[in-house]
């Protein structure tokens, strides 16, 4: 059963992830419903825990947190997870765990003033203290995209191809159904001589 109900769901939270600090007022003209009832709808995403929060969004260099860094991790033994995810919880540097498939055990996401603040974290923290076997650290040098917004968008799934091409999501939706595919590109022939 899906937790977001209907469009008027998929608007609202999507409406929210752009503008979280928007009135009742104008999320319900938004949606097309009253202020009381915006937020009735906004009370039951919560209840059903598809808004877990709100927060503000800080930028990382303003704040003074420039350096990220994705850190694979890998444990030495089953035994040291328990205390590694503990530890993992309370430290203020990494923001994202992840157990992950393949040859690293976790990926967290780390963000820190400068490499003076990533080398304990590395050295002592998680090598020397958290039973963790090695390590494999990527300092990112730009970052292209980072959201927190997820594709609820009312469209479905013709919304992702139809902001992908600049196109409505109806446009898009007929093209996919009436269009014929694309011709393929031809090498040019060899000249004759």
């Amino acid at each position: 059963m899906p937790i977001v109900e209907d469009s008027i769901d998929s608007k609202a939270l999507s409406h929210l992830m752009r503008e979280g600090r928007a009135s009742w007022a104008d999320l319900g003209t938004a949606l097309g419903l009253s202020a009381p009832a915006a937020a009735e709808r906004v009370r039951k995403l919560e209840e059903r825990g598809v808004i877990r929060g709100y927060a503000a969004l800080p930028d990382p260099d303003a704040a003074g947190f420039p350096v990220l860094a994705f850190v694979y991790v890998t444990l030495a033994s089953q035994s040291a997870r328990a205390p590694f995810l503990k530890a993992v919880r309370a430290h203020p540097l990494i923001q994202e765990c992840h157990h992950v498939a393949g040859d690293d055990d976790f990926l967290l996401k780390v963000r820190c003033r400068g490499m003076r603040d990533l080398d304990p974290l590395l050295s002592d923290d998680l090598k020397g203290r958290l039973g963790v076997a090695r390590t494999r650290t990527t300092i990112v040098l730009g970052t292209v995209k980072e959201t927190v917004a997820l594709p609820v968008d009312p469209g479905g799934a013709d919304a992702g191809t139809a902001r992908a091409t600049g196109a409505s999501a109806p446009a898009a939706r007929r093209r996919s159904r009436t269009s014929p595919p694309a011709p393929r590109a031809r090498r040019p022939s060899p000249p004759r001589g």
